[in-house]
């Protein structure tokens, strides 16, 4: 009932405005007496003071009388003061005031409006719902604003996003008017540019406005990934009005997906308010109802806005269609009319809605293809795959980034273009591998910024390994510097005479570019001077290292014979820290200078001050004096992010793990500060016992994710600061420090001595990290593994070759029966 009084209302003021009539009726002239009356009441007026009347006031003046039915729905009154007849202080004496109209709302001046903006009934109508909204309705330029907006809304409302080329046009007259009947129902952004476009997928430049749904309500059901930062989105595919977009919303209410038990023949069509929208119908089987429970959610996130999905479950006797068919569809104008389908994936429904948009909207396809912008790519949003990196990969199958920034290695011109360069950065990658077509992306980010900032000497490579396999497969003793490539994607670092260097930081364009930046160094630097030195301390080595915390470590030797250990190991340290050698006369002036015993090795790590470095004694083992390199630059309390996680996980350490919430003020931060303050006094008071465990933290406010995590680990969200001991070498179990017990170094000294001792109770296990079959007629290997090896060894090659063929005819026979039994389950599993 809500939706028709809605419906009714929108229908009400949009015929209002239907006819322009020819007198000005509408166009009330307010006396002095009577503007101060109504002003004093407190009424929402807008008002045009006219002085004189010159053709441009008169064309206004033209289409404030129209404008004035239409505000008039939303309690503005709107008229004229005819400054020539009586005057109105303030507003009849100034000459800038012949361009200017004002709102007035509870007894005084809201807002002025130069008549630029307001030309025509669509700007008039617009700005002044926009001023009397303006604090309802946020603008946001940025993705960052959009993601503090998504933030704020998680849990609470849905949004309205809504972008408009420029303001006071019919699209925004159009958002207005929505905004001011659902305003307290969803939130409602508005966009005119920005860089936040870009991560909606819209050319800047492009004339079309456009509206998105974001869902960052907790819907029952909806299976939403809430661990994501970002809501999911809908766009709108219809032209924008108000009518248009009412609709649009009233069909974000509709139920994702219905689950019905009567054949699609007998299914009503839409009722009201969804009569227009198109009804698909998948099947459902009792053996896989789960199954194509998420199957029909998954089609229903992609089908938003399109059209209503309804799950048909087969168990019931009232359905007959036959079993052949697993999908159907029911179009609006065609009644009760019910096309029924034998779909393989997904796509297939895609595509014949897609074909039907396009028949409709044929014009804004056009521009969709000039943006570069495809509404599968957009759906797919919503294609929930188990691996957001998967989504990613799906989102752009059969699309290859323009490779003209990088070179093609193939084993014709693998060794000619290695020795062209002092440094050669080589991405092995298959074309089918989702993590790999991510991450070439981003290799080729990085390849496009080199090339702007002018850094010649580091070639940037790819080698496709489906392609060229005898080059990826190489086998040690081979003329390749590197060992056979068994895990995609992969990265070297290939120099001339050296053998290679595994990159094994973050896959994103900004931990690579900071690598190869780093690696462009010799290592060890030669420091000939102690200006040198100073410099390499205290200086940055390139302009795009700018702002990046930089580790160095030095070496102090007395002769150059006793430094082949520590130039293994600096050339191990390539890409991750600066390294620099003294010797000689040199080495004994500065570690005289510093209190040194020669020979020395010096670790400054980014955390601590370059005054205050670590003095490691030089080993004669390179793996050795590596080891305790790596030791001195790990931080005592790393915060742990996405980004460096798997570096700290290559330490095979259990891992003690502070939560903490984001700060709201100052206080906030202050204990925050002093939590991991005390961790700090934790690992310094537990000493050698501390050496086994990793202590760290993680601020879910910079690093979102760890809510997914920490809420994994217990099992429930717990009240924060938490600290939890997991990832023991001993074995999966996890545990919670005492919520209800303070943080203080020897609580938590004690509470992991009864951990060791067994006495502590675990309060969650880890996850296995096996991924079965969902479903047992998925578990091929357990099908090939089902011949009977005792028959099969007593067969001569003749009879064996014809039991494999009676055997294959008796698998698909298998096959079709049980697809006939379990009513084609597995073709309605592929959806």
């Amino acid at each position: 009932m809500m939706w028709m009084c809605v419906a009714v209302f929108l229908l009400w003021m949009r015929s209002g405005r239907c006819t322009d009539k020819a007198n000005t009726s509408d166009l009330i002239e307010y006396t002095a007496a009577d503007f101060y009356e109504k002003l004093h009441s407190g009424k929402m007026m807008f008002i045009y003071f006219e002085h004189q009347v010159s053709p441009t006031i008169s064309l206004f003046l033209v289409e404030l009388e129209k404008s004035a039915e239409a505000l008039q729905d939303y309690g503005v009154l709107v008229g004229k003061v005819n400054c020539n007849k009586e005057l109105v202080y303030k507003y009849c004496s100034e000459e800038w005031l012949l361009h200017t109209a004002f709102l007035f709302r509870g007894g005084k001046e809201f807002l002025s409006f130069d008549l630029d903006t307001i030309f025509d009934v669509n700007s008039i109508v617009s700005e002044v719902l926009f001023a009397i909204l303006r604090d309802e309705i946020k603008y946001v330029h940025t993705d960052a604003d959009l993601l503090a907006m998504e933030k704020a809304a998680r849990g609470k409302k849905d949004i309205v996003l809504g972008y408009v080329c420029s303001l006071g046009t019919q699209e925004h007259r159009s958002i207005m008017e929505t905004a001011y009947v659902y305003g307290s129902k969803y939130q409602f952004i508005l966009i005119t540019g920005g860089p936040v476009l870009k991560h909606l997928g819209v050319n800047e430049s492009s004339p079309l406005s456009r509206v998105w749904f974001l869902h960052c309500r907790v819907h029952s059901g909806f299976m939403i990934p809430m661990t994501s930062e970002r809501c999911p989105l809908t766009r709108m595919r219809k032209p924008l009005s108000t009518l248009s977009l009412h609709s649009f919303l009233q069909l974000m209410e509709a139920p994702l997906v219905t689950e019905v038990y009567d054949d699609p023949s007998s299914v009503q069509p839409p009722q009201f308010p969804y009569q227009q929208t198109p009804q698909v119908f998948l099947f459902s089987h009792p053996a896989t109802e789960h199954l194509d429970l998420d199957t029909a959610t998954t089609l229903a996130w992609r089908l938003r806005g399109l059209a209503l999905l309804l799950l048909v479950h087969r168990q019931s006797p009232a359905v007959k269609t036959p079993d052949e068919y697993n999908a159907a569809y029911r179009l609006p104008e065609k009644s009760l009319e019910v096309k029924y389908l034998t779909l393989n994936s997904l796509d297939e429904v895609l595509v014949l809605f897609a074909d039907q948009e396009k028949d409709e909207e044929e014009e804004d396809d056009d521009e969709e293809d000039n943006e570069g912008v495809d509404d599968d790519e957009e759906d797919s949003h919503f294609g929930k795959l188990d691996d957001e990196i998967a989504a990613a990969g799906f989102e752009n199958r059969g699309t290859l980034p323009d490779m003209d920034s990088v070179t093609q290695l193939t084993s014709d011109n693998f060794h000619s273009a290695v020795a062209q360069s002092s440094l050669t950065v080589v991405l092995f990658y298959l074309k089918w591998d989702a993590v790999s077509m991510a991450f070439l992306s981003s290799f080729i980010e990085v390849a496009e910024r080199l090339a702007d900032s002018e850094v010649n000497e580091v070639q940037m490579s790819v080698v496709d390994c489906g392609e060229w396999t005898d080059l990826c497969a190489a086998q040690p003793g081979s003329a390749v510097p590197f060992q056979p490539i068994t895990a995609f994607p992969s990265v070297l670092f290939l120099h001339p005479q050296h053998p290679a260097q595994h990159f094994r930081g973050m896959l994103g364009s900004e931990a690579l570019h900071r690598f190869i930046i780093i690696s462009r160094a010799a290592s060890p630097v030669l420091l000939s001077t102690l200006e040198e030195a100073q410099s390499f301390l205290l200086e940055v080595p390139h302009p795009e290292l700018a702002g990046y915390q930089l580790d160095r470590v030095v070496g102090l030797f007395e002769a150059q014979a006793q430094t082949a250990a520590f130039t293994e190991a600096a050339k191990s340290l390539r890409g991750e820290a600066l390294t620099g050698l003294l010797t000689d006369e040199l080495a004994e002036k500065w570690a005289a200078d510093h209190s040194v015993d020669l020979p020395a090795v010096l670790v400054f790590p980014s955390w601590r001050t370059h005054t205050h470095p670590f003095t490691l004694p030089a080993s004669s083992s390179a793996e050795e004096l590596l080891t305790h390199i790596n030791t001195a630059l790990l931080h005592p309390m790393p915060e742990l992010t996405v980004e460096n996680l798997p570096s700290f996980f290559l330490l095979g350490k259990a891992l003690l793990l502070l939560f903490v919430g984001e700060e709201e003020d100052k206080i906030g931060r202050r204990q925050n500060q002093a939590l991991v303050k005390e961790m700090r006094t934790v690992v310094e008071s537990g000493g050698e016992k501390m050496e086994r465990y990793l202590a760290c933290w993680i601020h879910l406010g910079r690093t979102p994710a760890g809510m997914s995590v920490l809420g994994s680990y217990i099992g429930s969200m717990p009240p924060l600061p938490a600290l939890v001991l997991t990832h023991l070498p001993s074995g999966d179990q996890i545990y919670q420090y005492p919520p209800d017990t303070p943080i203080v170094a020897s609580s938590v000294l004690h509470w992991l001595q009864r951990v060791e001792d067994g006495t502590e109770s675990p309060t969650g296990l880890l996850d296995e990290d096996s991924w079965p079959p969902a479903f047992e007629f998925y578990d091929f290997l357990k099908i090939m593994d089902m011949q009977e090896p005792d028959s099969a060894q007593q067969q001569t090659p003749k009879e064996e070759e014809e039991e494999v063929n009676e055997e294959e005819v008796n698998v698909k026979e298998h096959v079709v029966v049980e697809d006939m039994t379990n009513d084609n389950r597995h073709a309605h599993s592929e959806l």
